[in-house]
């Protein structure tokens, strides 16, 4: 596999955050919940294919208000970070190797930050993400590097390398 034809056979496309992605499923069960997306209904689940390559290796720093299930596909290993909401922070990586300490899958928490970068050296790292309730567009925020300044000051070295800097 290449990340070339990767992208062309998923029909993958840039993402604001950094890499690829193409939904892939989006339940046309719908379920009511508290939030205004949809007038309070949303579909139980979407699911999409989300790349990062050696040219695009950065998911820069995003928040969802759902939890999000990460399912590792194929390439090399991809480093996440989260920073809660109490300033707490978590790093994993999600690969195919479990005796170096990769994950084969992992829960991104709602209403965290997270960002995503390609181990170096790597082509391309391919996987999943499962929303539950689904994925929509207000349920989604990214902020500049001056923002999460503001916000996370402690974080200063993440927020350098992985915050959002217009340049996507």
């Amino acid at each position: 596999m290449n990340k070339d034809q990767l992208i062309e056979d998923l029909s993958l496309v840039r993402h604001e955050e950094g890499g690829f992605y193409k939904e892939c499923f989006r339940s046309d069960h719908k379920i009511k919940t508290e939030r205004k997306s949809n007038s309070g209904t949303r579909a139980l689940a979407t699911c999409i294919f989300y790349m990062l390559t050696d040219d695009y290796p950065i998911g820069y720093f995003h928040k969802n208000q759902s939890p999000i299930l990460h399912f590792f596909h194929a390439g090399g290993p991809l480093i996440y970070r989260f920073i809660h909401p109490d300033g707490r922070t978590e790093k994993h990586i999600l690969g195919p190797d479990i005796d170096k300490g990769h994950k084969l899958q992992l829960v991104g928490p709602g209403n965290c930050w997270k960002s995503t970068e390609l181990i170096q050296g790597e082509s391309f790292g391919l996987i999943s993400e499962v929303v539950f309730p689904g994925w929509e567009q207000d349920d989604w925020a990214m902020a500049t590097q001056e923002e999460l300044y503001s916000a996370l000051p402690q974080h200063r070295i993440w927020i350098e390398k992985y915050g959002y800097k217009n340049q996507v």
